[in-house]
């Protein structure tokens, strides 16, 4: 523990969490519960950092007092790496919210959930608790701890769900291209995830065995790349050396009927094609689990994509019907 605090104070960053959610020992897969961490300062002390209560008062962090209007922003550690870090904004006013989980793309290579933060900054404005996550990439760890440490994000949230005024069993993930192929491959995992009300991915790759043979020398430049970083993301070995692996990574081998509804949207000529979610719609279907994909014109991809006229409204309508109307809140600054 006092490792993981080492690392988060180390970051530097201004909006780092006043408090941790580090996992015990017992339970290093998983969230854990939320300790007290000292503020980011040069000589933290040492008694804190080294022995910190297991179980304190949400109350006790050194942090602002709560002001009854606009979104309090902190970033929490799930994990001891440091790309296992999130950025929750919940609404401290009203009844408990549900929950968008946003989650950045970047070939799983790259990324950062820094430029999701207007997207997430949307739906805290819609009256929503939302979680900004980044996740180990690829250079960091192979498959599956990309989708082990969303899991571990989420999770985590839920747990704690009461400190950030958030309704545990109503939230839904929404995930950019590569983050994408991670949202709906949590949705796929097992037969359902509690309280997962629905996933969402905006140019999602999530097929990567597709993505490996459309990468090949007469795929595009987008296409070889991404072939490319799918095999990084197993490990670095090919679907004929590695089949268990590159199976596990496909995420329409595990539609399963407790799987929740998906949306995905593509524009037409990318280079990650609707087929992939096509694929995946009929998977999903064979189980009666509904999906719906929609295809745009054009070559737009990810980000691009979602701020093209009218996705950025359809997707946030899926949202809504799927968790629910909430009341957004007044209009203000978020308390840091």
């Amino acid at each position: 523990m006092a490792t993981a605090v080492r690392t988060a104070i180390g970051m530097g960053t201004a909006a780092l969490a006043a408090l941790i959610l580090a996992p015990p020992a017992a339970q290093a897969a998983a969230a854990g519960d939320p300790v007290r961490r000292p503020s980011a300062s040069p000589a933290p002390s040492p008694t804190t950092s080294a022995s910190p209560s297991p179980s304190p008062s949400p109350s006790a962090s050194p942090s602002p007092s709560a002001t009854p209007y606009g979104p309090r922003v902190r970033t929490y550690a799930y994990g001891s790496h440091a790309r296992q870090i999130m950025d929750v904004w919940w609404h401290t006013a009203g009844p408990r919210r549900p929950i968008v989980f946003v989650i950045h793309g970047g070939w799983w290579s790259g990324g950062d959930k820094k430029y999701m933060t207007s997207i997430t900054r949307s739906y805290s404005e819609l009256g929503y608790t939302v979680v900004n996550l980044d996740y180990r990439l690829s250079g960091d760890a192979a498959w599956p701890a990309q989708r082990t440490d969303v899991m571990s994000a989420v999770n985590a949230v839920r747990r704690h769900a009461a400190m950030f005024n958030a309704d545990p069993n109503r939230y839904v993930l929404l995930g950019f291209s590569a983050g994408g192929h991670l949202a709906t491959a949590v949705g796929a995992y097992g037969d359902g995830r509690p309280g997962l009300r629905g996933v969402v991915g905006i140019s999602p790759p999530v097929s990567p065995l597709s993505a490996f043979a459309d990468g090949s020398a007469f795929g595009s430049k987008e296409q070889q790349k991404l072939r490319k970083a799918a095999i990084k993301l197993a490990g670095g070995c090919v679907p004929a050396k590695c089949p268990r692996v590159w199976s596990s990574m496909e995420v329409p081998f595990h539609a399963s009927a407790g799987d929740p509804p998906m949306l995905t949207i593509h524009s037409s000529e990318e280079f990650v094609p609707p087929y992939q979610s096509e694929m995946l719609k009929e998977s999903l279907q064979t189980v009666g689990v509904p999906m719906i994909v929609k295809t745009m014109a054009g070559t737009q991809h990810s980000a691009p994509l979602y701020r093209e006229p009218g996705v950025a409204e359809s997707v946030q309508a899926w949202i809504t019907a799927r968790l629910g109307r909430v009341a957004p809140p007044a209009a203000s600054s978020p308390q840091q």
